[in-house]
């Protein structure tokens, strides 16, 4: 970074915007929106900033940064729509990865316009808003903004009855006779213009509206205006993304304390979390979760059955990760920088023993429920505790036996970021053990039915899928697979 940018940066606005990043030519290489100003741009230039090649590179080509100060979150998000729409910086469309973009499209033409989203903008005479690379913020504003303009999100046609959307006030209203074609038109275009940035207009073209229906003595009608302009003015305060927004910085945060703290070489960029869940030693299973760069990656997620039922949480975590650490799913999963085990000292000491048996070199840390404890071992862990960054975070040490028990407060960026990958691994893992239980449980229905073995349940499953079909079978299909006889049989036990 340069110095002049460098001092720029230090005037940057705790408010909400839009920032353009330049190249040294002057061209706008990036836009991008930000709840905090500040705190966003500083980002890209944090040391400590976990960022992928792509990124890496838009850093490296800015030279200049300016940006625009809106009132509020959905102001910033429109904005920046327009801005890409308008710029076409070449780092959003890179950057963007497989997100398609998206487009709100308003067809006034039609009789009764309808806002629906769209990928691609056709050139139909429909006015197509964007695009925008994340599409759930803009459906969160259309929602609210809702409220204030109903409109349908689907083609209606006259004659039809009115739906719960109006009598809930979410819909216009026009089959229900409420309000007229050209009142709904008249608001879906204040719709369009507040996402197109004149929100300011609106509210003033709504107070003399409400203004002239109070010069008239219309007052219940002018009551009603006045409640769409609180309401348009308190949309400044509604969260659309900064709490994304504050959860990236967070992440970036809490990874690089991580490293600092356990002594790690690199920042831990995929951290693997595990639990075991069953029930009185039924049905064990274990959960592998996998967190990239501090967030979830649900496509990377496993899952484990285990060989052997054991209600022993200290066995079950053992065979996890010897299974784990085989060629064969390192080669197919690949390697963690950091695994962390859900559980105290028994749990972290199985899974230890079992990375050792696998002759591994890789760091393992456990967090116990009770205290929200992050658990070392001494000698074993694969980690070098730094006690200086440890006092930093305000954190207390404790000795037992040949492990470390480690207190950081519970609003530190790194034991959010560990209880959200062990709150996830016991979700999956508990997920999991519900799905083989009731699976268990409906299986056993069919092997009470007195003759019917195992080779017939098989083929029911096989024809039916699972033993709900076989329930909803009638008797004629039932008799397709087994003599009429046992079809009588099956539907007498099954009460259907």
């Amino acid at each position: 970074m340069n110095k002049a940018l460098e001092k720029k940066l230090k005037t940057l606005p705790s408010s909400p915007g839009v920032y353009f990043h330049k190249d040294k030519a002057g061209e706008i290489i990036y836009v991008g929106k930000a709840a905090v100003l500040k705190n966003r741009v500083r980002q890209y230039f944090q040391k400590s900033k976990v960022m992928d090649s792509k990124t890496l590179a838009l850093v490296k080509e800015i030279y200049d940064t300016d940006w625009l100060v809106v009132d509020s979150e959905m102001d910033a998000l429109f904005l920046e729509g327009q801005m890409i729409k308008r710029y076409k910086p070449r780092f959003n469309i890179l950057l963007r990865d497989d997100k398609s973009e998206t487009y709100i499209r308003i067809n006034l033409n039609d009789d009764i316009p309808y806002i629906s989203y769209t990928r691609i903008p056709l050139d139909d005479g429909a006015t197509y808003i964007g695009p925008y690379y994340n599409a759930y913020p803009v459906k969160k504003a259309l929602r609210l903004l809702r409220k204030l303009f109903p409109f349908y999100d689907k083609p209606v046609k006259e004659g039809k009855r009115p739906d719960l959307y109006e009598f809930i006030g979410l819909a216009p209203g026009v089959l229900g006779g409420k309000t007229s074609k050209e009142e709904y038109k008249k608001n879906l275009k204040r719709l369009i213009k507040i996402i197109g940035g004149n929100k300011k207009t609106i509210i003033q073209d709504l107070t003399f509206e409400m203004n002239d229906l109070a010069k008239l003595n219309r007052f219940e009608e002018a009551a009603k205006v006045r409640d769409k302009i609180s309401y348009l003015k308190s949309l400044d305060r509604k969260i659309l993304f900064s709490d994304q927004e504050f959860l990236d910085i967070s992440k970036d945060q809490a990874l690089e304390d991580l490293r600092v703290l356990l002594g790690l070489k690199d920042i831990p960029r995929r951290i693997e979390g595990y639990d075991i869940s069953h029930m009185s030693g039924t049905n064990v299973v274990a959960s592998m979760v996998v967190f990239k760069n501090g967030a979830s990656d649900r496509a990377e997620y496993r899952k484990f059955k285990t060989k052997i039922e054991h209600n022993n949480d200290f066995y079950n975590m053992h065979e996890t990760i010897y299974r784990r650490l085989s060629q064969k799913n390192i080669k197919s999963f690949g390697m963690p920088s950091l695994m962390l085990i859900d559980g105290g000292k028994g749990q972290l000491d199985a899974a230890i023993r079992a990375r050792n048996e696998r002759e591994i070199d890789l760091p393992f840390i456990g967090l116990a429920k009770k205290y929200e404890e992050i658990v070392i071992d001494k000698k074993r862990s694969g980690v070098v505790l730094n006690k200086k960054k440890l006092a930093e975070l305000k954190g207390v040490i404790r000795e037992s036996e040949n492990f470390y028990l480690i207190d950081i407060p519970n609003n530190s960026h790194i034991v959010k970021l560990l209880e959200r990958i062990r709150d996830e691994s016991h979700r999956f893992a508990v997920s999991y053990h519900t799905v083989l239980k009731r699976k268990g449980q409906t299986e056993g229905i069919l092997e009470e039915i007195p003759g019917i073995g195992p080779k017939t349940r098989s083929k029911l499953i096989r024809k039916f899928g699972s033993v709900s079909g076989v329930i909803n079978a009638d008797l004629s299909e039932l008799s397709k697979i087994v003599p009429r006889s046992k079809a009588e049989i099956i539907k007498k036990y099954l009460g259907r």
